[in-house]
């Protein structure tokens, strides 16, 4: 079945590959029940399924990360991209996540000259006066070299790695087809909804893949932040970006990692704290697109207490209307508002409409918990996580800009309590929650929504004579169809309908053994040549039916 997709040959290798890295690292029943083994015995492939005892005996999350790790460049943004759904893992695999590190060795400078003078439009010499053989980090699809332009300006090149393109877009391919399979073979996954992981992941790195997209994510949050001086976005030269190059600003100073540096140069940790996270929490709140990976790796810091951000291939992106909720939902955890609170919950999750009781009341004990508590004592990726928490009791997710937002909202509070032990992140955020909700109840907003309402109250009202002319027409030429949908009903008759065609063909065997019997131990007789012949075919296909049929039960177990 998974052999229909994989595009004739050109997958059956990294198919392999992938297969024998899970069957070492003790998937091979995963394997097994996806079918993929299957496939590749078909192709002439052999497996090995012998397990490594030493990765056997590992805790299954650390086996599934280090597996991923083995897995290559694509897996490895897989497994960042769940680092950010804890709604979907529990906190031991979230952790093995959280380690995946995007360091590759580098490529030699002479493996990627030619792109990168493809991309230039010329020779190297004739953009540049100078591009460092060494480079001054590197990841699975891209890395980044200091050059210094014609003109004197300094900047780094963020060059994309050749080939990784298709690299990428098998793996993709088959994280697809293995999503489909898995969601549909192994009911246990099904909770992990296998097919909008990748979806949402085959969307992330796509973007990521495109270097232009990062350039335009730092350019739309530069304007965001024109009038805050003490906030720098590396400049974007456009004209040698593209695809595969980015080309920025280089920006010397203090990596946000080396606290002694930022000791050593008199900065003020307590200031860089809280400017980092009220530049954050604009991009959250007030404009509503935020760099959603902003730990210490990617931000510097200046003289004057000024930061600088840094890479910007992951961004998350909040509408009008989902920050609203949000800060409605905080609210409502301030003003022990359970009911209130499981219903936004409920619609984040896809399950608005419906009444959970049960979800409420988990609700109302974690507001217990929290209510009376200080600001300074309370953590938002410890509330954060107590949410998921609950609604990985009920099988509910988060939509994956809140799961950005989440990881974020981490990211932050441990660069916050790095600078500053008594950082405080609700604190910080109040401000900017009041003003969204002042905001949304200002008589302009009131009257938007008003006028909004009547514009779609009008447009229901014009439109209902129509309606109901053609529904009228629709009963009277006996046209009106009640359709109603089944999760899964297509695969179950399926199932119901190969089940039946077995039994008639068992039924039909049996009749056939049991009648060229009778005819063939008939006594007292001589039976004609014609009836003894087809009591003789009769049997013999009966006994290739049934062996057949063995088969094909054996094969499909």
């Amino acid at each position: 079945m998974i052999l229909k997709t994989l595009s004739a040959a050109r997958d059956l290798g990294r198919l392999f590959e992938i297969s024998s890295i899970l069957i070492r690292y003790g998937f091979g029943d995963m394997v097994r029940r996806l079918g993929i083994g299957n496939v590749l015995e078909r192709a002439g492939k052999v497996l090995r399924w012998e397990e490594a005892d030493d990765l056997a005996r590992l805790e299954p999350a650390e086996r599934i990360r280090r597996a991923i790790e083995e897995l290559g460049p694509g897996f490895v943004k897989l497994g960042q991209v769940l680092s950010t759904r804890p709604d979907l893992f529990a906190p031991e695999y979230i952790a093995e996540f959280r380690k995946l590190q995007d360091h590759v060795s580098p490529l030699p400078f002479v493996d990627i000259i030619d792109q990168l003078e493809a991309d230039i439009g010329g020779p190297i010499d004739e953009v540049f006066t100078k591009v460092e053989l060494e480079p001054l980090a590197a990841a699975s699809i891209a890395q980044v070299h200091r050059a210094t332009l014609k003109t004197g300006e300094e900047v780094i090149l963020k060059i994309r790695r050749p080939g990784i393109g298709k690299v990428i877009d098998a793996d993709l391919r088959l994280l697809k087809r293995i999503a489909e399979i898995a969601e549909e073979k192994i009911s246990e996954l099904r909770r992990f909804q296998p097919q909008k992981v990748a979806a949402e992941f085959d969307k992330s790195i796509r973007s990521e893949l495109d270097l232009v997209n990062e350039c335009k994510n730092a350019e739309r949050i530069a304007s965001n932040f024109n009038d805050y001086p003490d906030i720098i976005i590396p400049k974007v030269y456009w004209e040698y970006a593209s695809e595969s190059l980015n080309v920025q600003q280089f920006v010397k100073g203090i990596p946000g990692s080396d606290l002694l540096a930022v000791d050593a140069a008199g900065l003020d940790r307590k200031k860089l704290a809280i400017l980092g996270a009220n530049a954050v929490l604009k991009m959250v709140f007030e404009d509503g697109f935020f760099h959603a990976d902003p730990h210490p790796g990617n931000v510097i810091y200046l003289p004057g207490n000024r930061i600088v951000f840094i890479d910007f291939g992951m961004t998350g992106r909040l509408s009008e209307e989902r920050r609203n909720q949000l800060v409605e939902l905080l609210f409502a955890f301030v003003d022990r508002q359970s009911t209130r609170a499981s219903k936004i919950l409920m619609l984040w999750s896809g399950a608005a409409g419906s009444r959970n009781d049960m979800l409420v009341g988990q609700i109302d004990d974690l507001i217990d918990r929290t209510h009376g508590v200080p600001l300074k004592q309370l953590r938002m990726s410890e509330l954060m996580s107590d949410v998921i928490a609950i609604l990985q009791t009920h099988n509910l997710s988060l939509p994956p800009d809140l799961a950005l937002l989440s990881k974020a909202f981490i990211s932050l509070e441990g660069m916050g309590h790095q600078l500053d032990p008594d950082y405080d992140m609700i604190s910080e955020a109040q401000p900017f929650m009041q003003k969204l909700m002042l905001k949304k109840l200002s008589p302009e907003q009131l009257i938007k929504h008003g006028r909004r309402g009547l514009e779609d109250g009008f447009e229901v009202l014009t439109g209902l004579p129509k309606d109901t002319h053609e529904l009228v027409k629709t009963l009277q030429n006996g046209e009106f169809k009640l359709r109603m949908e089944i999760d899964r009903a297509d695969q179950f008759l399926d199932r119901i309908d190969d089940f039946i065609g077995r039994l008639i063909m068992g039924i039909v065997i049996a009749a056939l053994i049991v009648g060229s019997s009778i005819v063939m131990t008939v006594s007292g007789g001589d039976i004609p040549l014609s009836l003894s012949v087809f009591a003789m075919l009769g049997f013999s296909a009966a006994v290739l039916g049934a062996i057949y049929l063995l088969f094909t039960n054996w094969r499909d177990r």
